[in-house]
């Protein structure tokens, strides 16, 4: 159940808050998921809910709560900080609107974002959440979440596991009008010290603009620009 620090709810209450973020649970999940007694399990996640920890989606699973936003905003964010060292110049360098992307659960929060001075924009302000159900930076994330998280999340998406394996082997990800008519975008991973795909680095705008295959004008940038994050979180 993770580390252990001598306080047994304290360290079950963890548990049902790590489980719940790698991806939405019922109860019957996260009793499997946690390994604690179906009373203990729902007690606990009840509690959370209590004190917006956690909440529930349109299915009665858990997920992260708003609460856990409002705390991790006035965290440290190194890879949002080393982003912002990044993204201006990959937004000049292309014209178009940059995002950086997190999952939290079911959902990718936009935790970095640099936009062009003029002219049309898609904008998308820091701290917007979707779905991790379509759009590029989602196949990103999802393609190298664990292979639970994946199971979990690709039957309420556009992806497959085989469209995740070809994006995991050409490192880049692109969508078209899949999560809004007329967007494109296109995304590449961020990893951190250890290898680990901490974030999901993205370029988007109109079709008209980017066309629909973006990431085969733009791959080359974002994974410099991923490259670039990730090298400030060595």
């Amino acid at each position: 159940m993770g580390k252990d620090s001598g306080i047994g709810v304290l360290d079950k209450s963890v548990a049902v808050l790590t489980t719940v973020a790698a991806a939405p649970r019922n109860l019957n999940e996260l009793c499997e998921a946690t390994g604690l007694p179906r009373a203990t399990a729902h007690r606990l996640a009840v509690g959370l809910e209590v004190h917006e920890l956690l909440t529930r989606d349109d299915t009665g699973r858990w997920t992260p709560g708003p609460a856990l936003a409002r705390l991790a905003a006035t965290a440290r964010d190194d890879v949002r900080e080393a982003a912002l060292l990044v993204l201006p110049r990959l937004q000049e360098s292309t014209g178009e609107s940059v995002q950086l992307y997190r999952r939290e659960g079911s959902e990718r929060v936009c935790i970095a974002a640099s936009e062009p001075p003029t002219g049309l924009r898609d904008t998308v302000p820091v701290g917007t959440r979707f779905t991790m159900a379509a759009g590029s930076a989602a196949k990103v994330l999802a393609a190298w979440a664990a292979p639970d998280i994946r199971d979990a999340l690709i039957p309420d998406s556009v992806y497959t596991e085989r469209s995740l394996a070809d994006i995991r082997r050409r490192g880049w990800a692109q969508s078209a009008a899949e999560r809004i008519d007329g967007v494109a975008s296109a995304s590449a991973p961020v990893r951190d010290a250890s290898g680990s795909v901490v974030a999901a680095v993205s370029i988007s705008g109109p079709i008209g603009r980017l066309g629909r295959r973006p990431g085969e004008r733009f791959a080359a940038e974002l994974i410099r620009a991923a490259d670039a994050i990730g090298a400030r979180l060595q």
